[in-house]
């Protein structure tokens, strides 16, 4: 807190809000004084500390009292310089210039002046810290669920690929290459049962923890490492899994006959070929379903008995899911779309597979996610510091209303 109060008064303040610690008063003259200790300085001692010195201290100062303009922009540099990330509030004249140095300058809409306000990124318009705290919720809930969203996407879109990139090995007797998926199946399962898992999640709210994650890194976009690793496994792992059952259809349970011409039309030459599709196209179209519950969290357990009773709590996943899972079976079962539009046929027995592989599946995810929670380090390296004071803000300001402590 940089303000122009007296030291005294700022570290009463302070220590209401929680930014420094409680400690014991101590009796001078009759009166009780509150021990300042190290964390309180006033401009003069700060800015007659030289850059080396500051960047010597084991910690910055929580207040600083008595402040000039010039005060508050060298605390900005000192925080730059230990790759801190610096919002700077303000309402005053003298508030602007490190308004304007700071990363994010933030203006009271209320009291704030008209030089505060036009050398700010963000107009607070109702001069109540709580409302940071709430945007800093809801933007880290969007980003995650930017995240999940692309997961989902990418990586059935990944599925597909595999799935077809290896069913490319399988060859009838004329040395034609016979499609895992017709084109219309693909299609289908890209469109209708991918799509609507993923914008689900785009509405999905933010976790109880979310305030409690470590902040990311600035020089971490969207697409981090660990996404980029969970588009990879996932949609290795669901087309691996799709394009083996239609070898266990053809070669496991059947006698590997692949038909004459069976990318065209059905014939009875084709009848397992057209079973193994099927086979295909169900369990590629659930376990995409499936994989968009496995995104809530990308590396908290999703299929447990805590997270199974928040099924519905996201409506329009839930939606997006039933609805998929019903058009999965219109397919494969609707007479003539299923043989002559897609190019596939019911199964029956071959449900058998396809539970039995959902549940591989789901048991992969599980342990991916385990492994990930005990080898990869945490999303953003945070301070102790850094943590301490996010719980503060969480704690105590999401319950202020108060406009006063815009200083």
């Amino acid at each position: 807190m940089l303000t122009g109060d007296h030291p005294q008064t700022a570290a009463a303040i302070a220590r209401q809000v929680g930014i420094l610690q409680e400690e014991e008063e101590e009796e001078k003259s009759g009166h009780q004084v509150m021990q300042l200790g190290p964390l309180v300085m006033t401009a003069r001692e700060f800015d007659r500390l030289s850059n080396e010195e500051i960047d010597a201290l084991p910690e910055l100062p929580h207040v600083i009292a008595r402040c000039s303009p010039d005060t508050k922009v060298k605390m900005i540099e000192a925080m730059h310089r230990r790759n801190g990330i610096v919002a700077m509030t303000g309402d005053g004249v003298n508030d602007s210039p490190s308004l304007k140095f700071a990363d994010v300058g933030i203006a009271m809409g209320i009291t704030g002046s008209d030089v505060a306000k036009q050398a700010s990124e963000i107009i607070l318009t109702d001069d109540n810290f709580a409302t940071i705290v709430r945007a800093i919720r809801e933007g880290r809930r969007v980003f995650s669920n930017i995240q999940r969203f692309c997961c989902v996407l990418v990586s059935g879109n990944v599925a597909e690929l595999v799935c077809l990139v290896i069913g490319l090995a399988f060859r009838d007797k004329f040395d034609e290459t016979v499609f895992p998926l017709s084109p219309v199946a693909i299609l289908v399962n890209n469109l209708l049962t991918g799509t609507p898992p993923a914008m689900a999640l785009g509405v999905e709210k933010a976790w109880p923890t979310i305030m409690d994650e470590p902040p990311r890194s600035p020089t971490s976009g969207l697409f981090t490492w660990e996404v980029l690793s969970d588009i990879t496994f996932y949609g290795f792992t669901i087309g691996l899994l799709s394009i083996a059952d239609f070898w266990l259809v053809m070669n496991g349970f059947g006698d590997g006959n692949m038909g004459e011409n069976c990318n065209r039309e059905y014939s009875e030459s084709c009848e397992l070929v057209f079973r193994a599709r099927g086979t295909v196209f169900a369990t590629l179209t659930l376990a995409i379903l499936l994989h968009g519950y496995n995104c809530r969290r990308l590396r908290g357990p999703m299929w447990n008995w805590n997270m199974i009773k928040r099924f519905f709590e996201n409506i329009f996943l839930f939606s997006g899911f039933l609805c998929g899972t019903i058009l999965c079976l219109l397919c494969i079962y609707v007479p003539g779309l299923n043989t002559s539009v897609l190019k596939l046929k019911h199964i029956s027995w071959e449900w058998g597979i396809v539970i039995i592989t959902l549940l591989i599946f789901l048991i992969i995810s599980e342990i991916y996610k385990f492994g990930k929670r005990k080898l990869c380090k945490p999303l953003a390296v945070a301070t102790e510091e850094q943590g301490r004071l996010q719980r503060i803000w969480t704690e105590n300001t999401l319950a202020s209303s108060t406009g006063g402590l815009s200083k």
